[in-house]
């Protein structure tokens, strides 16, 4: 399979490869979605003036794979299978995926543009506009594509819009894709700032105002996730790729993703989302190698494995 320690490596240490960036995102992002799930939008309940005869149960927190980590597999699988993916091709492995069931947790958005794209309609219309398209996932499968260097905005832009026909959508799955490329050359490298580099190169939209709120603050991801975490890409595409950011500021990769879920909200979109930029920046010697051990009993994990497996050629 592939190898990984329980430590971080600082970028002077070791020149890590796209082949490993490429596999350690898939697999950052594939952690952060289990561990995530587990959490997902599940209220913080303050029991400190409340009495009970016996305490509250906690509820069972189980790991499972997600849309997150499905609809990025299809991806990886329209890639891999074919080396221009167009939105058409895209559009027939998401509806491969959910005539398999291998979807869980769809968001409104994607289900309609899916059961649409079944029914036999254009991926051009299909999937939501308007404010309520205005969601992660177009962000939350874009990152395969982040190692494709031949892909223009307006490809990416009509990639998103198979799902959501949204300007915010698509710049929260754009700002994916910069900060990936900026750990892949090495424009990032942990030490600097990662919002300083994405901002310049984002339009004038709410997700970018986002950015600069969060840029002009000294906090911690705590503090950041006051602004909200929700399903919401203004909300949460920011908050995730700052989380991100911090991988090589005072958070490891454990404590990162630890932050992100107590943080509370779209936990398994946001931590997925942060895991796979964070997972391009540290390579797999950077993922604690328990983490990938919880995620060997999950339903598709062999599948998931197979997948990044043949993934590394795709970069070679």
């Amino acid at each position: 399979m592939f190898a990984a320690n329980d430590h971080q490596l600082n970028a002077e240490e070791k020149n890590i490869s796209i082949e490993d960036r490429l596999v350690a995102c898939l697999i950052g992002g594939a952690i952060g979605d289990a561990w995530g799930s587990a959490f997902e939008n599940q209220p913080k309940v303050d029991n400190r003036k409340t009495f009970y005869w016996a305490p509250p149960k906690e509820p069972i927190r189980e790991w499972a794979f997600t849309d997150d980590t499905q609809l990025t597999m299809a991806t990886c699988e329209a890639l891999l299978e074919n080396k221009m993916v167009s939105p058409e091709i895209l559009a027939r492995y998401f509806v491969k995926y959910y005539r398999q069931r291998r979807l869980s947790g769809l968001g409104a958005s994607t289900l309609k543009a899916i059961r649409e794209l079944e029914a036999g309609v254009h991926w051009s219309q299909v999937g939501r506009s308007g404010e309520y398209a205005a969601g992660n996932g177009a962000a939350m499968r874009i990152a395969p594509f982040a190692f494709q260097t031949n892909l223009s905005r307006e490809d990416l832009r009509q990639l998103c819009r198979i799902t959501h026909r949204n300007e915010e959508a698509y710049v929260g799955a754009l700002a994916v894709v910069l900060a990936i490329r900026a750990a892949i050359a090495g424009t990032w490298d942990g030490s600097n700032n990662l919002l300083e580099i994405i901002i310049p190169q984002l339009p004038d939209t709410l997700v970018r105002d986002r950015f600069i709120t969060i840029n002009e603050r000294n906090a911690s991801i705590a503090d950041i996730a006051t602004l909200g975490t929700d399903g919401y890409v203004v909300n949460a595409i920011p908050f995730a790729i700052f989380a991100a950011s911090r991988v090589k500021g005072g958070e490891d990769m454990y404590g990162m993703f630890q932050s992100v879920i107590e943080a509370g909200g779209d936990t398994d979109t946001n931590a997925s989302i942060a895991g796979q930029i964070a997972g391009a920046l540290v390579g797999m010697e950077g993922i604690p190698v328990d983490l990938i051990e919880k995620m060997t009993d999950l339903d598709d994990f062999d599948r998931l494995i197979e997948i990044v497996d043949r993934m590394r050629n795709y970069v070679s």
